[in-house]
């Protein structure tokens, strides 16, 4: 079971894709990421690439990020992330974009910048390095972002 650690939609249970689609960050992994990133989140803007269920940029925005925008290749994931951010009470300060990351990062280079990047693409995809290098060279990493992968 998926939840929201802390902030103002602390406890809340995050619905998740059935099957081996998605790997959601596990519940210690994600308290490790935000016990780092606690007292940086309050008015930044996040990009949650690789999206998945959502749980990375709704506790961004639990903790206080002014807004967040959640991409994911799948359909069925975009479903359920919109459905999560409804149930967390986020959807309003939220953007959805459901395409492939690399037309994503096309589509925002040099119109979008963020503050806290999420990179946490399925293992199988092996895309992690490749989503950052977009990423930078695409500028949408302002001064003094933070960028957050996992890999495999």
């Amino acid at each position: 079971m998926m939840r929201i650690i802390t902030g103002s939609a602390r406890g809340t249970r995050l619905t998740t894709l059935e099957g081996n689609e998605t790997r959601p960050t596990s519940e210690r992994v994600k308290a490790a990421i935000f016990s780092s990133l606690q007292f940086v989140l309050e008015g930044r803007r996040v990009l949650d690439l690789f999206a998945g269920c959502g749980q990375l940029g709704l506790e961004a925005l639990s903790r206080g990020a002014a807004s967040a925008t959640f991409t994911d290749a799948s359909q069925d994931a975009m479903a359920v992330i919109k459905e999560n951010a409804t149930r967390t009470g986020f959807f309003e300060k939220s953007h959805f974009l459901c395409s492939d990351y690399r037309n994503v990062i096309r589509k925002y280079a040099g119109r979008e910048t963020y503050d806290l990047i999420f990179i946490d693409p399925p293992y199988a995809l092996h895309a992690a390095a490749d989503a950052l290098l977009r990423a930078l060279r695409a500028g949408l990493a302002a001064p003094g972002c933070i960028i957050v992968t996992e890999s495999g």
